[in-house]
């Protein structure tokens, strides 16, 4: 049963060498783990063609949640009730409707004393 829902930020840390970041993902149960097509798209969009061999079996070992009608509507609404941009708009979106913590490191936007969905793991 899905549990999570990673935000790319997390990843991103991750392939950058962050420590805290790697233990965190590193004891993460891929069964338990979705990553979402925005998080999929701005982590492939990223990565220098080499680096496809090494990424693509840790993204691939995550659920996969996309974005249909009912997300679509639901990411309308959490943009005009909190003004987040759209892709953090889909990502509560996606969250919420699945029941999941959006495990993420940006509390900037996602405060977890307001967003009783949001997760974050670590401070840097």
């Amino acid at each position: 049963m899905i549990k999570r829902l990673l935000d790319s930020v997390i990843l991103i840390d991750h392939l950058n060498g962050i420590e805290k970041a790697t233990r965190f993902v590193l004891n993460l149960d891929p069964t338990q783990t979705a990553v979402s097509v925005i998080t999929r798209a701005e982590i492939l969009a990223g990565l220098d063609e080499n680096d496809h061999v090494t990424v693509m079996p840790l993204l691939d070992q995550y659920q996969l949640l996309i974005i249909d009608r009912p997300i679509a509507d639901l990411a309308a609404k959490l943009r005009k009730e909190f003004g987040w941009k759209l892709p953090d708009a889909f990502q509560a979106a996606l969250s919420q409707h699945h029941h999941l913590k959006f495990t993420t490191r940006n509390t900037k936007d996602f405060d977890p004393k307001i967003n009783s969905f949001v997760e974050i793991p670590y401070k840097i």
